[in-house]
């Protein structure tokens, strides 16, 4: 039987048995991933910033098939077909609609009135108040250590900070693998861990094998924090490849960003007016350059190289500092009860 600290407000207000969550990597969490998460007790998220509208609705229908378990999606709130993405959640009765960037206030609106919980992922105190404000359900707080986008504050003073500032559950993300993470997270005052390395390097993520193995290889400092992926700060996986788009110059890597950009154009079917629509939204939300706005549309094409062709020396691999930390894949199921016995262990030592 679980103990009653390790039953938060997370477990209650998504429905889920125990706190935690597995983050909507691209191109990662893949509808066999969420399925097998969401199946294990946890919250699985599935990616679908990299899916077009079809592959969203196919990922969706797929995880309702092999688990009745709450899950949740992963939106970009500047694609240009969002709402219609959000009224699909609705109608699937998806149970959680999550963010990588802040959502408008009009979209939360739109997901509550559906049934649908949003929890936008934050990397700062001050977009957490702004976020919280307009009636998000949760936050999940990614702190320095975590992979792919990242700000520069570990989680250990981030996550108190957020805590504080804010009246909303929290989720802390960022250097988490165990459960010793777990309740330390948990003494911090967070509701649940999230967790992507670790959830990447299981049985059923769908991550050719071959990438796993690099990762399998790399200690706790072999990751590095590059703006030269999409041109904010971007952790991932210290390779050859990697140092050598670390080091280029602007022009060298603006011109490959905007080859990418039309490789991807091609993979996805949007037309260029949306395109050039969603890259104006991006460079007014996010306050980019335009050199910085086509080197983001560089990223999709630059992990998918990795993560699903399988060429991990063409392509940028996203990850946590954590992954210096895993030596096995177990599966989401083996995984989630490692982590929970672990937890308990671990509290049942701090009661003596």
């Amino acid at each position: 039987m679980t103990s009653p600290a390790l039953h938060t407000r997370l477990c209650d207000l998504v429905g889920i048995d125990y706190p935690i969550v597995q983050t909507g990597m691209g191109w990662v969490a893949g509808p066999g991933l969420a399925a097998a998460t969401s199946e294990a007790g946890g919250l699985g998220i599935l990616a679908a910033a990299t899916m077009t509208f079809d592959e969203l609705a196919s990922g969706v229908a797929t995880i309702k098939d092999r688990t009745g378990k709450p899950f949740g999606v992963n939106l970009r709130a500047d694609q240009p077909d969002v709402r219609d993405r959000v009224d699909l959640l609705i109608r699937e009765k998806v149970r959680v609609a999550s963010f990588a960037m802040a959502p408008r206030a009009e979209l939360v609106a739109r997901l509550h009135e559906g049934g649908v919980l949003v929890i936008p992922s934050i990397g700062a105190k001050r977009h957490a108040e702004k976020v919280a404000a307009w009636g998000v359900d949760a936050l999940l707080v990614q702190g320095g250590e975590g992979g792919g986008h990242t700000g520069v504050v570990p989680t250990t003073l981030l996550l108190p900070q957020v805590v504080d500032a804010v009246d909303i559950p929290v989720i802390a993300a960022g250097g988490f693998f165990d459960g010793r993470g777990l309740v330390a997270a948990l003494s911090y005052g967070a509701v649940g861990i999230a967790m992507g390395t670790r959830f990447l390097l299981t049985r059923d993520s769908g991550v050719p094998q071959a990438v796993k193995d690099v990762y399998l290889g790399k200690s706790v400092t072999d990751t590095i924090v590059t703006r030269q992926v999409d041109g904010v700060p971007h952790r991932v996986l210290r390779t050859e490849f990697v140092e050598q788009l670390d080091s280029s110059g602007p022009i060298r890597g603006s011109w490959r960003a905007l080859a990418n950009a039309v490789r991807f154009q091609h993979l996805s079917g949007d037309p260029w007016p949306s395109i050039i629509r969603e890259g104006l939204a991006i460079k007014k939300s996010q306050e980019l350059t335009w050199r910085q706005v086509i080197m983001a549309a560089n990223t999709p094409m630059l992990l998918k190289t990795a993560m699903v062709d399988g060429r991990p020396d063409l392509g940028v691999m996203a990850s946590g500092q954590v992954v210096g930390l895993i030596d096995d894949l177990p599966t989401c199921a083996e995984l989630i009860d490692r982590i929970m016995m672990e937890a308990e262990k671990v509290l049942d030592r701090l009661s003596r």
